[in-house]
């Protein structure tokens, strides 16, 4: 392994194995081709996982593994992290007042979900075909174009050019709600207004997608009482990460760390 590339990784005179951070690049993101970038921040996830097992041991916490699901618990390292974190990290509940000057700042935030009303034309591919994908991409700028053209004509260009067995009603999925289709096409939809076709094809794991937004149903607003716990639940969480963050960027500062680059932790 090149050297220059993939220094070694030391925490505190620990020699933390490469093995440790191959295995951690499969839970990090990068661009096709660029594997540095995946080992770089799993370089910094192995650090400062090991900086707060460090600590936990340090501090002689007991490590209690929680079950997380059905028949799957902790591993002893993960529940060391949170007993760890559970006694460094002290929350102090936000008070009435917090909470109901957090919901006065925008009460519309808090809606009842929405309802889309949505017909599409879906160009079938497996994304991680590269040939597929860039000839469903092609095809679908096709259509897009001739939809924007004559917007009319998406009914007919659904029923006769789309891989969706919604083509025999021109594509119309009727209402969704929420968590009812795939994120990537959620998402999509949160961004279309009323009557509006997407600009681009939209990419799901099924393929390209021309979405067509026929109504939009806004979620009512919701009063104070209803809204109040998630209000408040929130609020714990965003103290809560900001102290986590505290807390690590202080173990960082007080560490002789080298292989990676934590400065903007």
């Amino acid at each position: 392994m090149n050297a220059a590339l993939f220094p070694d990784l030391v925490v505190n005179g620990e020699l933390v194995p490469h093995a440790l951070i191959a295995a951690e690049t499969q839970n990090q993101d990068a661009p096709k081709g660029k594997p540095g970038i995946a080992w770089r921040k799993a370089v910094n996830a192995v650090a400062i996982r090991t900086l707060l097992l460090q600590e936990a041991r340090s501090r002689s916490v007991e490590a209690k593994p929680n079950e997380v699901g059905p028949g799957r618990f902790e591993t002893d390292e993960e529940a060391l992290i949170r007993g760890l974190l559970e006694e460094a990290i002290d929350v102090v509940p936000p008070t009435e007042e917090d909470i109901a000057s957090e919901w006065k700042k925008d009460p519309t935030r808090f809606r009842t979900p929405p309802l889309w009303e949505v017909s599409h034309i879906l160009c079938a591919c497996d994304p991680r075909d590269e040939a597929a994908s860039a000839k469903a991409l092609a095809r679908a700028k096709e259509l897009l174009a001739l939809v924007l053209g004559e917007p009319k004509s998406f009914a007919a260009l659904a029923a006769r050019e789309s891989d969706c067995g919604s083509k025999t009603s021109g594509g119309t999925l009727g209402q969704l709600g929420p968590n009812d289709t795939v994120p990537e096409f959620e998402a999509a939809l949160r961004h279309l207004a009323e009557g509006e076709i997407s600009t681009e094809p939209v990419l799901t794991r099924h393929g390209y997608h021309i979405i067509r937004m026929d109504a939009v149903a806004l979620g009512q607003v919701l009063p104070f009482e209803a809204v109040r716990g998630k209000i408040s639940e929130a609020m714990e969480k965003a103290a809560w990460a900001r102290q986590s963050h505290t807390f690590i960027t202080q173990l960082v500062e007080a560490s002789d760390i080298e292989g990676a680059d934590l400065s903007m932790v």
